[in-house]
């Protein structure tokens, strides 16, 4: 990727041939928007199927492994993360929202929607034409926005949480992603969010079924494997990334979550 932003067709990057990929992980925002598509998509560990009207959306250091088949069609859009901070805050709080799933579904109605955004997103990427910039910038948000308004179309559980409980969690979620390395106890993030340990615990109990305890070590955990795998990085120099200052210290915690150390983890996963 050149430059602080791209889209691409996916008949173009494909060249009539199947795309299979390593384990690899980006510094850049990357949206796969494809109309029709087959293969597999693993981002994270997570594996999933890729079916047609199928948008797949990921964040800066997320992994990723794509097998995508040769027949598939759609978009590729990749841009870093100042490109649209540098458009509105509106946008920011659009792209935050929308980039804690990974995987969004859409219908073949919704797809149009989508497409038709694309295509003028392309276009102006392609002519680049006085301004053209600030255009993508106003076309990304409006994408952003009609994939929020196909995720609320997805009939989810009933919860009793509360906008601003919403509203909360996410911003946890984006300050444990940006500050693992240097943030490990629940009490640095309450002072953070200003709130008390009682009324995060409270909140991540009733959106996620889990105490913040348990997020800050799956997210140590997740950034770890990401590591080990998508990097030839020494299991000391992973410890000390991950703002250990004793390795020792940081293979018990592995063992102790995972039942393998850092070494046999990575060993045994290729």
């Amino acid at each position: 990727m050149s430059g602080s932003f791209s889209i691409r067709e996916i008949q173009e990057l494909l060249e009539g041939k199947d795309m299979i990929q390593e384990l690899h992980r980006h510094d850049f925002f990357y949206i796969l928007i494809l109309k029709f598509g087959n293969g597999l998509h693993e981002i994270d560990f997570t594996q999933y199927d890729i079916v047609n009207h199928t948008v797949f959306l990921m964040r800066p250091g997320q992994v990723h492994q794509l097998n995508l088949k040769a027949a598939s069609t759609g978009y590729l859009i990749q841009f870093k993360s100042d490109f649209l901070y540098t458009h509105n805050s509106v946008s920011q709080q659009h792209l935050r929202k929308i980039s804690q799933n990974n995987l969004y579904l859409l219908g073949p109605e919704g797809y149009q929607k989508t497409e038709t955004i694309l295509a003028d997103i392309l276009k102006e990427y392609s002519t680049k034409a006085k301004g053209y910039q600030e255009v993508l910038k106003a076309n990304l948000s409006i994408l952003l926005i009609e994939l929020l308004r196909q995720r609320q179309n997805i009939p989810v559980p009933p919860t009793k949480a509360t906008p601003y409980a919403q509203e909360k969690l996410e911003e946890f979620l984006e300050l444990v992603e940006s500050n693992i390395a240097k943030y490990k106890q629940v009490s640095q993030y309450t002072q953070l969010l200003n709130l008390t340990s009682y009324q995060l615990n409270a909140i991540t109990k009733t959106l996620l079924h889990k105490t913040p305890s348990d997020i800050l070590n799956e997210s140590i955990l997740l950034e770890s494997k990401r590591q080990l795998l998508a990097t030839s990085n020494q299991v000391s120099q992973i410890a000390y990334h991950l703002g250990y200052e004793d390795a020792s210290y940081f293979i018990r915690f592995f063992k102790k979550h995972v039942g393998s150390s850092p070494e046999a983890f990575r060993n045994n996963s290729k």
